[in-house]
């Protein structure tokens, strides 16, 4: 049996699944989760901190045509390479993702989190260059592989015995049956309480529809959500039942957060429509085209809006029901065969595993004494190095320690307002009109109040989890100098592409000379060095 075959028969495996019978194991599940957190099973005596980085590949060696020194085309990770780095498989070929251990929030916590990525990264780097690639930390790639153009490689799929399979997919049973499955019945997109989960009836052939400003990108697939990549801080609260208020001040603090991290303001040239030349990207273009990726390709196989900016909730027990209750898109079987302690909820936890929020509560934990009830920060893409990474890691850890203790009266900035503000970081990064309510409970707009109450609540929340003053504020330091020089990678693309029009660069040019142009500066300073040193003097 090939393995497309084995793939295909996977998927029908997958899409075969009793739907309802999946929603009412996971309403049932939903059950045991509730009782094990009034039991206190996901208390812990101290806050956690966790992080997920995703990168993509990029040829970079001398031995082969695919991967020329200097262009830095995407390429393909080969699966047993991936094994080697220690690294898990993403949805693309290209990708790659690492996982750190969780580590106490503290100053050895955090430098814990720090050594680990540089340890493991440097490894991995190591790996691929043997391979004449390299892993790039970013939020959205530019350059196709050598010989194909964006769309070819996004779009290329076959069909296998009646499935659809993409051909530069990874070989996830979860990944193509999602290109298979059909939205579900009766969703009206609004955040439920609860929620009967109204499964989606499996069926192929419905089209995705890449859709952000100047660009819409026809696929049979999810694949062109393999264009992005990410960092996703996490913070496990030390006490499950604060986890709604700490939620809720993770809301109030996505928008500015994102605004500090905007890095995909390009799409590969190709994928333009017809009308979207340099300059109207330059003009209308988004800052973070990473949210309109992952919204519209995935929201394209539902009908309640799956990848949304989600809503507060009032206790910990609607946070359990509004995962259970979401709506199914894929009724994975039961994989069983091991003895987790969140086995006794695994339908549970593979729902929560398609519950796509850009901020959204996690409950699991392979014993009793790991488990743990987490936020799962998602906004923010790749970064230039991995100093600038951790930095938003402590930063929201920071937050989620201060802003609770100190009772920040931002709590009570309205939610439409939260939601506004991230769209707003969206569109226009740093640049981008924001509502927020300082210390003294009075409402500004002014970028620098905001952003010098934000990052002293970061600095605070450090100090409370054992940082002295001066490591506090280093963890800070590189985002608070994209405030000080409104610099962010999003604008610093912009920059270099404006410069590129000006001395005559057609706009496919331009692209891709600021893409090589920010991989060589990574090259230097992934490991070791920030961001700020990519600037001009």
């Amino acid at each position: 049996m090939t393995t497309e075959s084995a793939l295909a028969d996977g998927v029908r495996e997958a899409l075969s699944v009793d739907a309802e019978a999946f929603a009412e194991r996971a309403a049932e599940e939903a059950e045991i989760v509730k009782q094990e957190l009034r039991d206190g099973s996901f208390d812990n005596h101290q806050s956690i901190v966790g992080f997920e980085y995703e990168f993509y590949a990029v040829g970079d060696g001398r031995w082969s045509e695919e991967s020329r020194a200097g262009e830095y085309a995407l390429m393909r990770v080969p699966r047993r390479m991936l094994e080697l780095m220690g690294f898990e498989k993403e949805l693309g070929l290209h990708n790659a993702e690492m996982c750190t251990s969780p580590q106490p929030l503290s100053d050895h916590g955090l430098r814990a989190q720090l050594a680990e990525v540089r340890a493991r990264l440097e490894a991995a780097e190591n790996t691929a260059g043997v391979e004449g690639m390299r892993l790039v930390s970013d939020g959205l790639w530019t350059i196709p592989p050598a010989g194909e153009t964006a769309r070819e490689y996004l779009t290329d799929s076959v069909e296998v015995d009646g499935v659809t399979v993409a051909v530069n997919m990874s070989d996830s049973v979860r990944y193509h049956a999602m290109a298979n499955a059909a939205g579900g019945e009766g969703a009206d997109g609004a955040e439920p309480d609860g929620g009967d989960g109204t499964p989606a009836e499996p069926a192929g052939g419905a089209e995705v529809e890449l859709s952000a400003p100047g660009v819409s990108l026809a696929a049979d697939t999810v694949m062109p959500e393999s264009l992005i990549t990410s960092i996703q801080p996490h913070y496990q609260v030390a006490h499950a039942e604060t986890l709604p208020r700490h939620f809720r001040y993770a809301l109030r603090i996505a928008g500015p957060l994102l605004a500090l991290g905007v890095n995909s303001p390009f799409f590969p040239p190709d994928l333009y429509d017809d009308g979207w030349d340099g300059e109207r990207v330059l003009a209308e273009g988004a800052t973070e085209n990473r949210v309109h990726v992952f919204e519209s390709v995935l929201n394209a196989r539902t009908d309640a809006d799956k990848v949304r900016f989600p809503r507060d909730f009032r206790d910990v027990e609607t946070a359990v029901d509004r995962v259970a209750g979401d709506e199914t898109l894929i009724p994975m079987p039961d994989p069983g065969g091991s003895d987790r302690f969140d086995d006794d909820f695994a339908t549970f936890r593979t729902k929560h595993g398609s519950y796509w929020r850009w901020v959204r509560p996690v409950f699991e934990g392979a014993s009793r004494s790991a488990a743990n009830a987490r936020i799962e920060f998602r906004p923010i893409p790749g970064q230039p190095t991995v100093r600038d990474s951790i930095a938003f890691q402590a930063a929201f850890a920071g937050l989620m320690q201060a802003l609770a203790q100190r009772e920040h009266p931002v709590i009570g900035l309205d939610w439409e307002t939260a939601r506004d503000n991230f769209y707003a970081a969206v569109a226009d990064g740093l640049d981008a009109d924001m509502e927020w309510i300082g210390r003294d409970g009075e409402r500004t707009t002014d970028a620098d109040a905001l952003y010098d109450d934000l990052l002293d609540h970061a600095e605070a929340g450090l100090r409370t989890a054992g940082c002295a003053d001066d490591e506090a504020a280093k963890w800070v330091a590189p985002l608070r100098w994209r405030v000080a020089n409104r610099t962010t990678p999003a604008s610093w693309k912009r920059d270099r592409v404006r410069a590129r029009l000006d001395d005559g660069d057609d706009f496919e040019t331009a692209v891709h000379d600021t893409q090589r142009e920010y991989i060589r500066q990574q090259a230097d300073t992934l490991i070791d060095g920030g961001f700020s040193a990519w600037t001009d003097d």
